[in-house]
This record gives structure tokens, sequence and C-alpha cells, in this order.
């Protein structure tokens, strides 16, 4: 995480160095990427670079979870707009990433993510909502989700479906890059994945 002397700078200043940051990590890997370009884009030195980071994997970890932090509150209102709807949520999530690609430093950057995805990556954006800090938004989609159609027992069932269907969906991506998928094909491919958990999951037929 961003050091306080981060946070405490003005925000047009916060966000010029994480524009240079996605632009680099849009550039390449996290891997291949170079804080000498970072700091060059975003007009600073070096010196002040590491009193807001401890490195690059830093920055890239803090901008990767304000991402995931904006399509989890999406997520959210999306529940709210669909009367608790899990599948149409998540079908309406994915079809909104998939688009969202048509901006091409946007794309890039996920595409370097998931074709170089890591366990701690895929914990950032899977897992994000089970973490500590996020017990609050964990238990607001919890309580927003319909299931009086749903073969669900227990809170705890529910959340397995819940991850189960968060892995399907970073399956999903990944192979969207991986096999270079029309937007067409990788929404045809979802829906066909989640047509085949709700069947599993509702009682009697759909």
């Amino acid at each position: 995480m961003p050091t306080q002397t981060f946070f405490h700078l003005p925000k047009e200043k916060q966000d010029t160095l994480i524009q240079a940051a996605k632009k680099e990590f849009s550039r390449v890997p996290l891997h291949e990427a170079s804080i000498a370009n970072i700091i060059k884009d975003a007009g600073i030195p070096r010196g002040s670079f590491y009193q807001y980071f401890e490195g690059k994997e830093d920055l890239y970890y803090y901008l990767l979870n304000k991402i995931t932090q904006k399509n989890n509150d999406r997520f959210i209102a999306s529940l709210k707009e669909k009367n608790g709807d899990i599948f149409e949520t998540f079908i309406d999530s994915f079809q909104f990433m998939i688009q969202n690609h048509s901006n091409k430093e946007h794309k890039n950057f996920f595409k370097n993510t998931f074709l170089n995805m890591n366990y701690k990556m895929e914990n950032t954006i899977a897992n994000n909502i089970y973490e500590e800090s996020r017990k609050n938004q964990h238990l607001s989609i919890i309580r927003l989700i319909n299931t009086k159609n749903l073969n669900i027992k227990e809170e705890r069932e529910l959340q397995h479906v819940l991850k189960i269907m968060v892995s399907v969906t970073i399956h999903n991506l990944v192979q969207t890059f991986v096999k270079d998928l029309t937007d067409e094909e990788a929404f045809k491919n979802f829906i066909e994945q989640m047509e085949l958990i709700k069947r599993g999951l509702y009682k009697g037929e759909l």
C-alpha cells in the first residue's frame, strides 16, 4: 500500500502518478515495467517515488486494487438494479468488462495482467470482497442476493457459489486474451457457462 506521504499529496499529483503507472503497466507486464519510465512520465524524482511506494510491485497492486474496487462497486449497483438476480448481475458485469476493453490502454493493462497471472494477482481480483477490510461490502452483496429460487441452505454455501462464479468469470477473461476472442465469442462462452451453473442451482425446472 502507498505511504501516508502519497495520500497527503494533492489529488491531481496522485492521479498523475497513477496514470503514468497505468500507461507503463499497459505497455508491458509488471516484471518488465520500468520505474524510470513511470517517474519520467509523472514528472517526479526517483527519490520522491520511494517516498510514496516501496517499489513498482507496491504501485501495481495498489492500481489493480483500485480498478477491481470500482468493478465491485459497479457489481453491487447492478445487483440492486437487477433485484438480487446473481446470474444477471454476473452477465452484466462480464459484458461491461469486455466492452470496456475498447479503451486500448485499459485492454492492454488487463491483457498484461491476465496473461501473466499469479496467485497474488488472482487474489487481488477475485478475493477483493473477502478481505478483512471488505467485510461490510461482502455482507452487502450476500444480503442483496435473491436466494428464493436457489438451492442454497445457508450463507456459507452462497459464499462458495460466489467464489465459483468469480472463478468462472476470471477464467473467461483469461481465455478472451489467450485465444484473442471477439467480444461476441467471449460473451457467448460466458453465457453458456453461467446457464450451466444456473441449471444446477435453480429449484425445479427453469
